[in-house]
């Protein structure tokens, strides 16, 4: 049997790409089989049994467009099926928790980072780390919300634990425009939070910020420089998507007691700050890592979104494109043209 998938090889020496292909192909399914990275050899895998999935639905993420478009950092071998997100039906499990047919969504846990990925029209995952899609969501909704949907929960989840909660005070989401942003600032603003978004398209985007539920705009040039370590506190909370120095001008204006999520680096993996804005303001910062969430947190984390997500705002945020449109998509990505969330109709 063969299948319909994005195909990326590569070759990497001293921590650059020197080659670098990727080209929709129709394979063969013996690629899904197991192999370094894939599901069986996968750290924790455990009494976790593999999962083959009829891929209906998956995403175009900022990792994606780095794989697709020969950044280094994410593929993890070569060649690759790219992909970290996967909205299907179960074709066959090894997993007693899970039977042919069911509607299940897979984000992060290695896909189109060390095993092949979702762009594809079936994939093979681990039960361990696989999610039946809420009642309250489609298989496409499931795909618009993707990691980007999930990471923002879990980022939400992050605060609520650190003690913020919509009385505390006014909540920061940078990148707001972007995938993760555009959840976080729908969510949080559903839950009653004052949402401040921070984006370098103010003025095109600002009435779609608006429309989430954002309260207050500003420009993400605000942030750029790293400032001093301490600031007129501001925030309660924060979601952070690009790192570096705007984290650090993030934490820098946290108000006593806050918590910062940080999941992001796309501005930078330093961070020019100190210990002062933690031991003189108690300021948390609650690191988000939804490729190796546990099953207990992704269940949580979906079952959250089905309650705490407008549907029709999702609607909104989201666009559909083909599976071989994802090529042309991922430099758009990574400069940061796309609002909100991109799903890819691998059938199509």
């Amino acid at each position: 049997m063969s299948f319909r998938a994005l195909y990326v090889e590569q070759q990497v020496e001293k921590g650059a790409v020197v080659r670098h292909e990727a080209q929709l192909r129709t394979l063969d399914d013996r690629v899904l089989e197991e192999a370094p990275g894939d599901v069986a050899h996968h750290e924790g895998a455990g009494d976790s049994g593999a999962v083959t999935i009829d891929v209906d639905y998956s995403a175009l993420n900022y990792k994606d467009g780095l794989a697709l478009a020969g950044r280094p950092g994410v593929l993890r071998r070569s060649p690759l099926i790219p992909g970290i997100d996967a909205v299907g039906r179960v074709e066959a499990s090894a997993d007693p928790r899970f039977s042919p047919g069911e509607s299940v969504v897979l984000n992060g846990d290695g896909l189109g980072e060390s095993r092949n990925g979702g762009l594809a029209e079936k994939v093979v995952v681990r039960g361990e780390a696989l999610v039946r899609i809420p009642d309250a969501f489609s298989p496409l909704h499931a795909a618009a919300i993707g990691t980007a949907g999930f990471t923002a929960m879990l980022a939400v989840l992050a605060l609520e634990r650190g003690g913020v909660s919509p009385d505390s005070g006014d909540v920061l989401v940078t990148g707001a425009a972007g995938g993760v942003g555009s959840v976080a600032v729908a969510v949080l603003a559903r839950l009653g939070y004052r949402v401040t978004a921070s984006t370098g398209r103010a003025e095109s985007e600002g009435d779609y910020l608006r429309e989430l539920g954002a309260t207050a705009l500003l420009n993400r040039a605000d942030f750029a420089d790293a400032g001093r370590p301490l600031q007129k506190g501001r925030w309660a909370g924060a979601i952070d998507v690009v790192g570096g120095a705007t984290l650090a001008n993030v934490i820098a204006q946290a108000s006593y007691g806050a918590t910062v999520a940080a999941c992001g680096l796309a501005g930078g993996a330093d961070l020019p700050t100190t210990v002062l804005p933690f031991i003189l303001r108690g300021v948390t910062l609650a690191g988000i890592n939804s490729v190796e969430a546990p099953r207990t947190l992704r269940v949580e984390a979906w079952s959250r979104l089905a309650s705490d997500l407008d549907v029709h705002l999702l609607d909104t945020m989201t666009t559909t494109i083909g599976l071989e449109d994802a090529l042309s998509a991922a430099d758009r990505i990574l400069a940061g043209e796309i609002r909100g969330r991109t799903v890819v109709d691998v059938r199509r």
